[in-house]
């Protein structure tokens, strides 16, 4: 039995995750049956993440392959989401998931709007899309095009990073990540 976490934002950048817990082999992955947006947690936070709940739509992401001994750190990681399992019948992905392996989801359904005091940091978008890019152009563009709620506050913090998790992210990623987000 294998156990994995599926991660859709910054878990997807292999830099980022390695920051957290060791991990195995990450996948391309899509899991079908929720949608992905920008979301303030709570009022102490500085920056809105992304956030996934149920509902129409598909997120892609990549299957993380990990130690169930490690779960209690990346439960660290996303305190304020709810870690759930889901149905490996959810997922496509080339990673051979049996009935018998269990697939883990950060959700979160309480996540407000982001706004300016909370706003979304680009050196958070920077890591996931270089997360993405890792993969390859095409799956950054899905990423972009599947995730909700680009039109709220985002504020350019790439000289100084508010971000906690910043790694993976280098001076060649920015004019692609610029040009990919134009659209956004």
């Amino acid at each position: 039995m294998a156990t994995y976490i599926f991660g859709y934002g910054s878990l997807i950048n292999s830099a980022s995750r390695q920051l957290t817990g060791a991990t195995g082999l990450a996948y391309p992955a899509i899991i079908h049956g929720f949608k992905r947006t920008w979301g303030k947690l709570d009022k102490s936070d500085t920056l809105s993440p992304l956030v996934v709940q149920k509902g129409q739509g598909l997120v892609n992401g990549v299957l993380i392959e990990i130690q169930a001994s490690e779960l209690q750190e990346f439960d660290i990681r996303e305190r304020s989401y709810s870690r759930v399992q889901v149905s490996p019948s959810q997922i496509g992905s080339d990673a051979i998931i049996t009935s018998d392996d269990n697939v883990w989801l950060y959700l979160n359904n309480n996540a407000k709007p982001p706004c300016q005091q909370v706003p979304i940091m680009q050196s958070y978008v920077d890591t996931v899309l270089a997360g993405c890019l890792e993969i390859s152009e095409p799956f950054a563009k899905q990423f972009i095009e599947h995730t909700l709620g680009w039109h709220f506050p985002r504020q350019d913090d790439r000289h100084q990073p508010q971000y906690t998790h910043l790694a993976g992210v280098y001076q060649h990623h920015y004019a692609l990540i610029d040009k990919l987000l134009k659209g956004a």
